[in-house]
């Protein structure tokens, strides 16, 4: 009879090897959990750097390169086990993590669940949220807004859930960031996995969403933690237009694209009345270049473009 394993960790693979086999001896080194409960599963994305032949872990090599959910329902059409384990590949985990998680999503039966994450500076980076609106997406491109960034008022403005994030015990929430999601395999699947319209960004927002629609919670789990580098793989420009693209997908998907392009659109000619005050005493400062450059995004993004 062939073992069913408890997890199977799933993991997008696209740049150095390094951290990601930091990750499986992390996961080949778990107590509370048999090893042969936990398979391990590397789905490369066409990586400049090909992930190497590692005994025990299964490697998915996808023909081109596809961005996050294109990687993840690769690894997870390869998976065998009850919870699928969806690990960025920047992560650092505990050697209890697993069977914690477990125990967690166990106890609540059929969810989606994500412990809570900090980044090395120690900062935990908002896990839970609310389901975007174009007024949290406007209320991030704001310029003048950025310098509240350390505020409570500022994070429930972007939609940020601020009570589950900083709270104790197990909270409902709308969504979870994507860095580690645990859900059973067999939901996962009942869903078709995530929507390969989007590149990079929002593919968990519309995942749970539409777990939303069918009933299934989404829990943040704050009493685990792991660490996470987060944004550090691609240039900051490039990633900008990915998560802006990613936004008009989502919002076109869910019936309020025209809503959020006003709202950008607007918000960006605001910002150009403030950048000509700055540029005032900071001749550096090019309102009409920044101006610009946010209504490209926009355009881009209106067009599916990255």
């Amino acid at each position: 009879m062939t073992h069913t394993p408890r997890v199977s960790a799933v993991i997008p693979f696209y740049g150095e090897p390094e951290p990601v086999l930091a990750i499986i001896d992390t996961l080949r080194a778990q107590q509370g959990i048999d090893s042969a409960d936990i398979e391990i599963i590397v789905s490369d994305d066409v990586s400049p750097t090909p992930f190497p032949e590692v005994e025990g872990v299964t490697v998915v090599r996808r023909p081109v390169n596809g961005g996050f959910g294109k990687a993840v329902n690769s690894g997870v059409a390869a998976a065998t086990g009850e919870w699928v384990f969806i690990l960025n590949s920047d992560l650092e985990l505990d050697n209890t993590f697993v069977s914690r998680m477990l125990a967690a999503v166990e106890r609540h039966g059929e969810i989606l669940a994500s412990p809570q994450i900090i980044g090395h500076d120690g900062k935990q980076q908002w896990v839970a949220r609310k389901f975007p609106t174009a007024a949290h997406v406007a209320w991030e491109w704001f310029t003048p807004l950025a310098r509240f960034k350390p505020t409570n008022w500022w994070h429930r403005g972007v939609g940020h859930d601020v009570e589950a994030c900083t709270g104790t015990s197990d909270a409902k929430v709308d969504w979870v960031m994507g860095a580690c999601m645990v859900v059973p395999r067999e939901t996962f699947n009942r869903l078709g996995g995530m929507d390969e319209r989007f590149y990079m960004n929002s593919e968990e927002v519309d995942f749970q969403r539409r777990l939303a629609e069918i009933g299934v919670p989404r829990i943040l789990v704050p009493q685990v933690t792991v660490t996470h580098e987060g944004g550090a793989s691609s240039p900051s420009a490039r990633r900008r237009q990915w998560l802006t693209t990613a936004r008009f997908i989502y919002a076109e998907k869910w019936g309020f694209e025209k809503n959020l392009r006003r709202a950008l659109t607007l918000t960006s000619y605001a910002n150009y009345g403030f950048n000509l005050v700055r540029s005032l005493r900071n001749h550096r400062v090019n309102p009409r270049e920044i101006l610009n450059h946010e209504l490209e995004l926009i355009r881009r993004g209106t067009r599916h473009e990255n």
